[in-house]
């Protein structure tokens, strides 16, 4: 595995390289090329938060194991999202040698997550996610695997539309419970959970509109930008890991801000 951004820095804080020669490694980690074709942004966590996931579609399977696989290498953890011939990621990644590297593949989301045996996901906090229906499963078990890689644990519960309203209580109070930081709710049709929720909740919701639908696709996503509710933002349709990496980062910042916190208090 090569070296990470921190390692660096450590190794300079140690005295086991110049100036000059961290200064050159920077530039050289800064992103990583495969055959000329993809070019990584294996940094982008240090910047951002959040490093950087591939998206499958339009790839083939073969570059989005590398891909996945040089990210792992860097990052200890790495996801690919949006992969359309999730059968045949199955069988081709079986060819390659893995035997250090933990490998979940989820059918349903149509992710990959490749981790290092050897990294820890720090854990800092706790999201909810919600489906209206069993077809925007898919949606919701996307975000649930962009939220492991960012080392925050999802409370779902799917299938608790409004067209059987009572079964979204109980979901709602095991998710005030487990003190979710925030909520995802998955939504096609005309995408009125979000709403609902929001009204019930003192903590923000993100709204993912789904295609899924009998008329006109856009029509969840109108709605949730239309809600009477306050409290809700909205992504884009089919955006699961959209909504994943907004509630991780709401969970990271909770996390920074409580540790911070408790920190300053143990040390009066």
């Amino acid at each position: 595995m090569g070296k990470s951004l921190r390692d660096l820095l450590l190794a300079f804080k140690n005295g086991d390289i110049s100036l000059d020669e961290i200064e050159k490694q920077i530039k050289l980690n800064y992103f990583e090329e495969i055959e000329d074709k993809l070019k990584l942004d294996v940094n982008r966590q240090f910047r951002t938060g959040v490093p950087e996931v591939v998206y499958g579609k339009g790839k083939d399977i073969g570059e989005i194991i590398k891909a996945t696989l040089k990210l792992a290498e860097k990052n200890g953890i790495a996801l690919a999202t949006k992969i359309e011939d999730i059968e045949k990621l199955s069988d081709e990644i079986r060819k390659y040698n893995l035997k250090n590297y933990c490998i979940k593949i989820n059918k349903k989301a149509k992710t990959l997550i490749i981790k290092n045996k050897n990294y820890e996901v720090k854990k800092i906090g706790k999201v909810g996610i919600l489906t209206a229906g069993t077809s925007d499963i898919p949606i919701a078990e996307e975000a649930k695997e962009t939220l492991k890689i960012m080392g925050v644990e999802a409370i779902t519960s799917y299938d608790v539309g409004i067209a059987g309203i009572h079964r979204l209580f109980p979901a709602l109070k095991k998710m005030i419970e487990e003190d979710v930081c925030c909520i995802i709710v998955v939504a096609g049709m005309e995408g009125a959970l979000p709403s609902v929720v929001a009204s019930m909740v003192d903590i923000p919701v993100i709204g993912v509109p789904t295609s899924t639908s009998y008329g006109i696709k856009i029509t969840p996503l109108l709605t949730m930008l239309h809600s009477c509710s306050p409290g809700i933002v909205v992504v884009n349709i089919d955006n699961g890991f959209g909504a994943g990496v907004f509630a991780g980062l709401i969970a990271k910042k909770i996390y920074k801000l409580y540790n911070k916190i408790y920190t300053k208090g143990n040390n009066k």
